[in-house]
């Protein structure tokens, strides 16, 4: 039987967080709240893996400006801000610490967490992490992702997003070859007409800070979280990949490999399917391993 869902708000600065939370508060049985977050994804991407952990009590949320949740702040997306209000969340969940699982943005927000509030999160399993700063050729690597927002721009979203799936799909380190040539979006099935817009959070430069965040690994190696690194198999030498294995070789341990991609937990949500199952298998796996 599934659990209940409760939805809240919290008021923090500046914005009112959105959130969601799976089962009882605190945890009947004493297993601490899985809180699974994203950027810029919001919580609707999570609802196929909270599905697969019917036994836990699982917390999604809205980060500010994201989804339902709100601010007043601007639109500047910044880790360390976004790792304030997750300390909020988790005080006012009473059932800390956690363990947490997150995705992409939201494994930034997670390191950057776990170094000013390591008393938290009990257990992070980090799910690629795009982190430019610590690769070899970071400064190629950030050249690149300023191509993509230059592409959108110039020309919109889908030009925008087609510049965002060259870099994604890029393998190895990044050459001049990078934004040599435009990408077609009509090869994406992406528009090919600009609507005006240029408030996309994943093209704009506001989520500039995620990118270009530096993680502490004298902080995390001390904290008393358990820090797993994780990135999915089929990511293997992409550019969130590489970031991946850069923080995990950084913090001396070996990455933990999941199934799937760079989204591979994700069922319908959003038309392209991982493998949500073998997914949270392995989570279940990594979090019983590392308890």
């Amino acid at each position: 039987m599934a659990p209940e869902i409760t939805t809240r708000t919290l008021e923090v600065p500046d914005a009112t967080l959105t959130y969601d939370v799976r089962g009882p508060l605190p945890p009947a049985d004493g297993i601490p709240p899985l809180l699974l977050i994203g950027q810029p994804m919001d919580a609707s991407g999570f609802a196929t893996l909270a599905s697969y952990f019917p036994d836990r009590t699982v917390v999604t949320y809205d980060p500010r400006g994201f989804g339902r949740s709100t601010r007043s702040d601007g639109t500047e997306n910044r880790p360390d801000q976004q790792a304030a209000d997750l300390h909020l969340l988790i005080g006012v969940l009473g059932a800390g610490p956690v363990d947490l699982f997150g995705s992409s943005g939201g494994a930034v927000t997670s390191l950057a967490l776990v170094t000013a509030h390591p008393d938290d999160v009990r257990i992070l399993v980090a799910h690629e992490p795009p982190v430019l700063g610590v690769l070899p050729d970071a400064d190629q690597a950030l050249a690149a992702d300023h191509r993509v927002q230059e592409a959108y721009q110039q020309h919109g979203w889908g030009a925008g997003m087609a510049a965002f799936f060259a870099l994604t799909s890029w393998k190895g380190e990044f050459t001049d070859e990078f934004g040599s040539q435009s990408p077609d979006p009509a090869a994406f099935g992406l528009p090919t007409d600009d609507d005006g817009t240029r408030d996309d959070p994943l093209l704009s430069g506001t989520s500039a800070p995620v990118t270009a965040y530096r993680p502490d690994f004298a902080a995390l190696a001390a904290a008393s979280t358990r820090v797993v690194i994780a990135a999915g198999i089929e990511s293997q030498d992409l550019l969130t990949w590489r970031t991946s294995a850069a923080i995990a070789a950084g913090l001396g341990q070996e990455l933990t490999v999941f199934p799937s991609n760079h989204g591979g937990f994700l069922g319908p949500e959003f038309g392209r399917p991982g493998q949500p199952e073998a997914f949270a298998a392995r989570l279940r796996a990594v979090l019983a391993d590392a308890g």
